[in-house]
């Protein structure tokens, strides 16, 4: 009999494969697979915020991104004859801390596109026409059902994890309610296509009576535009070139408007629903299996993609011999993240429909730098602090300088599968030499800051250090463990509900 895989994942959007990605460059033997005959080429969800290309520069997708990707345009707010300027984004300089300050727009298809190559350079690829149809799951491993077109098979796992969409097949077999609404009535008709008699310069929106608008989105290094087009309760889709027009145009006023070269259509409804849990023994859920939001604020993706690069590390950790009850702390860390980004996302939908124009602004709320995993299993409330950072809060990025005199980011030595040890001043840094650290799982790497390696005192002004300070950072680049006292019995306490037991 064969060995079981490590993990399988259904489903291959941006959260099944940033997971399989994750997995992959830990040495894990992972299969992802999708039930769709090939990749998705719909512009969809087009926003990526400041914190996920965080996770893309760890992973090692970022230049793709950022060279297939855009600053989000300026709106243009069409009343009547009047076109009213409005910023939805106050982009920033790149700080020290924050290296990636503003949410960039690129259409969906060209994301999955941008991981699908990353996937493949690990040595994966995505087995497209095989849908999961069922499982069996015992102490040990998970079997699946899958279908495919040579019929049906089976493929065990130690764990699967289902990132399939809202419709999951891995949360229905595993019984879980999704608990929220569908707002069936409420319809918005989305399409990519080349559009005439429309600057490139503006995201266009025109409002209308009773919450109806459309809007008008150009995407980056494309000649098409993504149309959002708010239906009323009883109207009939527009089906063609033609249709699409009319109604842009009887909704607009503008007769020069016109679609053509229709590369992807789609109708949303809203679903507002999370996972009852997202997990059930060795299977979990990820994504919109576990979330669906609204398309506002830029949130579903995401969320989903800050999942997948939560759970990643734990999977290996306890595949590497972790008590599993770490995996208990995934849904203990995400599932009130998603609840307050539905929170966040339906309130800004709900204020199109009532043209409250602050529902069209965007700032530190939806970037998701602010996101906290405070007074979780792994981030106890009563632990050490600093002036600025807690347990469980993101690691800032600082800049610092080697000891040849080079300047190198901390986000530089954090870039990879292993958790980093900080440590500022001289007992800080003891403590982390005689730092006992398993062979099993991912590794650790140790720095010491001292007054040279830390000019101008960013890293010390950042990270709130007023004296001697050890900082544990975790795989997916949140803080682990503070220690300002007892340096090194602390931090062993803290990595034994993350780590492997040292031999010995």
């Amino acid at each position: 009999m064969n060995e079981p895989l490590d993990v399988l994942i259904a489903g291959a959007g941006p959260t099944g494969t940033t997971l399989a990605i994750d997995l992959l460059r830990r040495g894990l033997a992972v299969r992802i697979i999708d039930r769709a005959p090939h990749s998705f080429d719909g512009s969809r969800a087009k926003g990526i915020q400041p914190r996920t290309l965080e996770v893309f520069d760890d992973l090692g997708a970022l230049d793709d991104v950022l060279a297939g990707s855009s600053d989000y345009p300026r709106l243009g707010i069409h009343l009547g004859p009047v076109t009213v300027p409005w910023r939805m984004f106050r982009n920033r300089e790149r700080s020290a801390d924050i290296p990636y300050p503003n949410t960039r727009l690129i259409p969906q298809y060209r994301t999955d596109s941008v991981l699908h190559d990353r996937l493949e350079q690990l040595g994966g690829r995505v087995e497209y026409g095989r849908e999961l149809t069922g499982f069996d799951q015992d102490g040990t491993s998970v079997t699946a059902t899958v279908l495919g077109d040579d019929g049906p098979g089976r493929i065990t796992a130690r764990y699967l994890v289902g990132a399939e969409g809202g419709s999951s097949a891995v949360r229905k077999h595993l019984g879980l309610g999704f608990l929220g609404e569908t707002h069936d009535q409420d319809r918005m008709l989305i399409v990519d296509a080349v559009t005439d008699g429309l600057s490139r310069t503006r995201w266009h929106v025109w409002p209308g009576v009773k919450g109806r608008f459309a809007g008008a989105c150009p995407l980056p290094d494309t000649d098409l535009f993504q149309w959002m087009i708010r239906l009323a309760p009883d109207e009939e889709q527009p089906e063609g070139e033609e249709a699409i027009t009319r109604r842009i145009r009887a909704h607009t006023r503008n007769r020069r408007l016109a679609v053509r070269d229709i590369r992807w259509r789609s109708v949303f409804r809203p679903n507002i629903r999370l996972a009852e849990a997202y997990r059930g023994g060795r299977v979990f859920l990820a994504g919109d299996a576990a979330h669906v939001h609204t398309p506002a604020g830029a949130q579903g993706l995401n969320t989903g993609i800050q999942d997948a690069y939560n759970l990643g590390w734990k999977l290996a950790q306890v595949l590497a011999g972790a008590d599993p009850r770490l995996l208990d702390s995934y849904e203990a860390e995400r599932l009130p993240i998603a609840a307050g980004v539905l929170g966040l996302s339906t309130a800004k939908y709900e204020g199109l429909a009532k043209l409250d124009p602050s529902s069209l602004r965007r700032g530190k709320d939806e970037q998701q730098l602010s996101l906290t995993y405070r007074g979780g299993p792994l981030a106890p409330g009563d632990g050490d602090h600093t002036t600025t950072l807690r347990i469980g809060d993101r690691a800032p990025d600082a800049g610092l300088l080697a000891p040849d005199g080079t300047a190198v980011r901390l986000f530089d030595i954090c870039r990879g599968p292993h958790f980093t040890v900080v440590a500022y001043g001289p007992e800080a840094a003891a403590a982390s030499k005689e730092l006992d650290w398993p062979a099993a799982g991912a590794q650790l790497r140790r720095v010491a800051v001292d007054a040279p390696a830390d000019p101008g005192h960013g890293f010390r002004r950042v990270y709130g250090i007023e004296g001697d300070t050890l900082l544990l950072i975790r795989p997916d680049g949140y803080l682990g463990h503070i220690a300002t006292r007892d340096f090194l019995g602390s931090t062993r306490a803290a990595t034994r509900a993350m780590t492997p037991a040292v031999a010995g």
